[in-house]
């Protein structure tokens, strides 16, 4: 095995006294993994920096070997992570993508995604500007893995207007009318899930705990469910700051 490509880091952990386990997307061929050697050196611990963008060489003798991971840093994030909202908000897509795709297998709709996310958190002047593109990433995330949500069609009526809900049981959306009286059963669906387009903040909100529900049940189980903790740091920052 032998790959060179351009790659968003994603994760980084310590693996015997010097090196470090690395996690890295790239377009074409998906999540990988390598081993750095001097990875906890001062010299490569800010290179190693979730959402910095790389150049990386894997190379490993068999394909069930971990591979040995060369690197180049093409572009620093660091940056953003003295800034609370922008920090959280990498912490937690880079370990999303980290802890719930398989190795190997290329996503290119992900790394488009994640790549556009990471960008307008960095140049955007506001968490309003980067919000609804992270609860749009969450949604492709869930679908990408077998796990969308039907939106497109009342499950009850099969109606494709007004649909103000979503059945946390089914993943389908459901209509005002059917929804009527069950408000407290259902998950509320925000017009920009479905249309895109702007946001506010009351919306923006209600996508993330739409999208946070089905990311729980789906996908963050077990030994997952820890990464939810970052996203718990993400959304209470949002709160705060929208106050």
């Amino acid at each position: 095995m032998q790959i060179r490509a351009e790659a968003l880091l994603l994760a980084t952990r310590s693996h015997g006294e010097h090196g470090a386990i690395v996690r890295a997307l790239t377009a074409d061929h998906g999540l990988l993994a390598g081993y750095v050697r001097g990875g906890r050196s001062r010299r490569l611990r800010p290179v190693l920096q979730p959402a910095n963008l790389i150049i990386g060489e894997w190379r490993a003798r068999t394909e069930d070997q971990l591979p040995q991971l060369v690197l180049e840093l093409v572009h620093s994030r660091a940056p953003l992570f003295s800034e609370p909202l922008p920090a959280a908000a990498l912490e937690w897509v880079t370990a999303l993508t980290a802890a719930v795709l398989p190795e190997g297998h290329p996503y290119p709709a992900v790394h488009a995604a994640l790549t556009g996310v990471v960008d307008a958190v960095e140049v955007a002047p506001a968490a309003r500007g980067w919000a609804a593109a992270l609860v749009r990433y969450e949604l492709l995330v869930l679908a990408e893995l077998g796990f969308g949500l039907a939106l497109g069609r009342c499950v009850v009526t099969g109606t494709r207007d007004d649909l103000a809900w979503v059945s946390p049981k089914s993943g389908a959306a459901v209509s005002r009318a059917a929804g009527e009286g069950h408000a407290d059963k259902l998950l509320l669906l925000p017009a920009f899930v479905r249309a895109g387009g702007a946001a506010d903040w009351p919306d923006i909100l209600a996508g993330l705990r739409l999208t946070g529900y089905f990311l729980a049940r789906d996908l963050l189980t077990e030994k997952r469910a820890e990464t939810l903790a970052a996203r718990a740091r993400l959304v209470d920052r949002l709160k705060r700051a929208v106050a």
